[in-house]
């Protein structure tokens, strides 16, 4: 059956509407980006009460998917599913609480997400999982491995190359490097090839008693080292765990394309020779509770709130590739265009990801500064002065990789709330 008869038999289906049907419906014109009509049809299941309908419906509204978002709505639906008993709902309600705004951050947030990792939700295996990899007692890591272990059982891609990394390296048992092989083999029939070599010198300090599922945890900002005043740079060591590296890569190595700059004078994104890396903006709608709990730990260390960030973009400089001097902020037209009342670039966070050969450090011409790549390390500086007006001192450039790769993560803090939730 092609794709068109496929469709029409599913239209046939539906159109007396059975829930089932009109969800199935709507989840493959998901598929095909019809999303009004896909939005329409699932309000309709979960009105009928379809638990996956409601959840789907839920995350439309979240992320103003063929609707305007409405975060609001969209947490009343997935209280309404976890009522009737939906583990998949609670780790939406986790993750939603998680930011702070829509649902208070309690005692719910764990609860939730030990509900869905018990019912072998693997996006809540996974975010466990990295969770307990950022503490160093050897019964963490063996619980990390073991919950990515049930996530790539369950066929979780993203889980099952942060287990081929924890088997290679020995983290949370010995050495598997047999097992890697297999699992690596299995991947690589798929089209997907093996992460770079990443191992964070040291462990976070963790708050933490061994064992407990704390996601809060993200929210506690780390000390910070000043290494700038003009301009206003800083620095922390360990910001990301090895594995939280690795998660973001495996994110967005697929989505990589020709970076781009915003034209000073149309405010549009274009490719420029100033900017030679690829990039990969992460659409909110693919985030989950892993990545959202890396997004959250990056803003606080930032000290800014999450619903200020643009999207989350991860990088890769391979040899040659740099960005030239640029500054942040970005000019009047491109503000106008792009959610004016959030403002502009306040602040940015950039996180490497991987030990780069040679070459790729972060220069600050005015300060006479360079940080060198370091997995895990984070580089914050301010773009604008304290009145709001541009600090032109912040210059800065990704100097151009030598030898190997460079991965980064980068997330631009405006100065007020540019998130729905």
């Amino acid at each position: 059956m092609n794709e068109d008869a496929a469709l029409l038999e599913l239209r046939r289906r539906a159109h007396d509407g059975s829930p089932q049907a009109l969800y199935q419906l709507a989840s493959a014109l998901v598929v095909r980006h019809e999303m009004e009509e896909a939005f329409s049809l699932h309000r309709r299941a979960a009105e009928a009460g379809l638990a996956n309908a409601q959840i789907e419906y839920a995350r439309m509204l979240m992320y103003g998917v063929g609707c305007r978002a409405e975060p609001t709505r969209a947490a009343e639906w997935l209280l309404r599913a976890e009522a009737a008993g939906s583990p998949i709902a609670s780790y939406f309600l986790a993750l939603m609480s998680l930011g702070g705004r829509t649902l208070p951050r309690d005692g719910r947030i764990n609860e939730r997400v030990l509900r869905a990792v018990r019912a072998d939700y693997p996006p809540a295996l996974r975010a466990a999982a990295l969770h307990f990899g950022r503490k160093a007692a050897p019964g963490d890591q063996l619980r990390s491995l073991q919950l990515l272990e049930r996530a790539t059982g369950l066929g979780d891609v993203v889980a099952a190359r942060l287990f081929v990394e924890r088997l290679m390296h020995g983290e949370g048992a010995k050495p598997e490097p047999g097992a890697a092989h297999e699992l690596r083999v299995q991947l690589r029939a798929r089209g997907i090839g093996p992460l770079p070599d990443i191992t964070v010198p040291e462990f976070a300090p963790s708050q933490t008693a061994p064992g407990m599922l704390e996601m809060e945890e993200a929210l506690r900002a780390p000390d910070l080292r000043l290494q700038s005043t003009r301009p206003h740079v800083m620095t922390v060591d360990g910001l990301l765990s090895a594995e939280e590296c690795r998660l973001l890569i495996a994110n967005a190595e697929s989505h990589l394309q020709r970076s781009r700059t915003l034209d000073p004078e149309t405010g549009l994104p274009v490719a420029q020779e100033i900017r030679t890396s690829s990039d990969a903006a992460l659409d909110p709608i693919l985030e989950d509770l892993s990545l959202r709990a890396v997004q959250l730990r990056m803003a606080a260390a930032a000290g800014v709130p999450l619903d200020h960030a643009e999207h989350l973009v991860v990088l890769r400089y391979e040899p040659g590739q740099e960005y030239r001097p640029h500054r942040d902020y970005r000019p009047p037209s491109s503000i106008e265009a792009d959610r004016p009342q959030a403002g502009n670039r306040l602040r940015t966070i950039c996180v490497y990801l991987n030990d780069v050969e040679a070459g790729g450090q972060t220069e600050f011409p005015v300060a006479g500064l360079q940080v060198q790549p370091r997995p895990g390390r984070a580089v914050i500086f301010d773009n604008l002065h304290p009145d709001g007006s541009p600090d032109v001192d912040s210059l800065h450039a990704g100097l151009p990789v030598e030898h190997g790769v460079k991965w980064l993560a980068t997330l631009w803090l405006r100065q007020a709330r540019y998130r729905d939730f």
